[in-house]
């Protein structure tokens, strides 16, 4: 049974450049394939991964939902969203990626997402890892759409505000039950020592610090280029901290994940 590792936080912290980053030290630890789900409607993964997206879930739901009664009969609803689904997934080097997407046109889609959810369960046991890139905020846990998963990464950046979103974010697992024992806060971006208050929150988190990722120029300027992070050398700081944090949270299930 593959790993999932979900990443949240709020927005503007550098949530979907940590989760590049962990797709990318685990690529280039394993070989992959990993697959990549980008669940944050302002879907920006594909980019941080070099990777070029035709068709999102949100699109194929509208798709779906235009042409449920023109199925032929006897085709089971979830197997043509199974099929939409792998349709959808664009495969790179050792990473496939699925784009959530927003939701497109009129109509309720309730129905459909949970089917898709229970396709992207299924698929996601074929991977020895999986990294969902959640949307900014607390609307996936709420929903409990990160239910199953394995280990829950935090980020925040050294502002107040960030680490205040950690703490509801940490405080809503719980009163969830949504049973992640393995998470943990990742502090990104960071320019110099945090502030008392800042000192004070992160206490507050009752989380682990797993990884301080300073401010990165090397990242940035590949950001501003908009080229990948596949590009950066094995050495590189924030790769080596990124597969520091990956065998600190999932050494014990490391047998059992590939």
């Amino acid at each position: 049974m593959g790993q999932t590792i979900a990443i949240a936080g709020k927005g503007g912290v550098g949530k979907t450049t940590v989760s590049g980053l962990i797709i990318e030290a685990l690529r280039r630890k394993t070989g992959g394939p990993i697959l990549a789900i980008d669940a944050d409607p302002n879907a920006t993964l594909a980019d941080v991964l070099g990777l070029k997206v035709d068709i999102t879930l949100g699109e194929m739901q509208a798709t779906t939902l235009a042409t449920i009664r023109d199925l032929p009969s006897g085709v089971p609803l979830g197997r043509h969203i199974e099929y939409e689904l792998h349709r959808a997934m664009v495969e790179g080097d050792g990473v496939d990626l699925i784009t959530m997407g927003r939701g497109e046109g009129p109509g309720c889609y309730c129905a459909v997402n949970s089917i898709l959810r229970r396709c992207l369960e299924t698929l996601s046991r074929s991977y020895p890892y999986t990294v969902l890139d959640n949307e900014a905020g607390l609307e996936h846990l709420s929903r409990r759409v990160s239910q199953g998963v394995d280990a829950l990464i935090i980020v925040s950046d050294g502002n107040p505000v960030a680490l205040r979103a950690a703490v509801r974010i940490n405080q809503l697992v719980d009163e969830l039950g949504l049973g992640l024992s393995k998470r943990g806060l990742v502090l990104n971006d960071l320019r110099g020592e945090l502030s008392s208050k800042a000192q004070a929150l992160l206490a507050e988190t009752g989380l682990p610090v797993l990884a301080s990722l300073p401010h990165d120029d090397a990242i940035e300027a590949l950001n501003l280029d908009d080229r990948p992070l596949s590009e950066l050398p094995d050495t590189h700081p924030s790769l080596h901290a990124v597969d520091g944090l990956l065998t600190a949270l999932l050494a014990p299930h490391e047998e059992t994940a590939t």
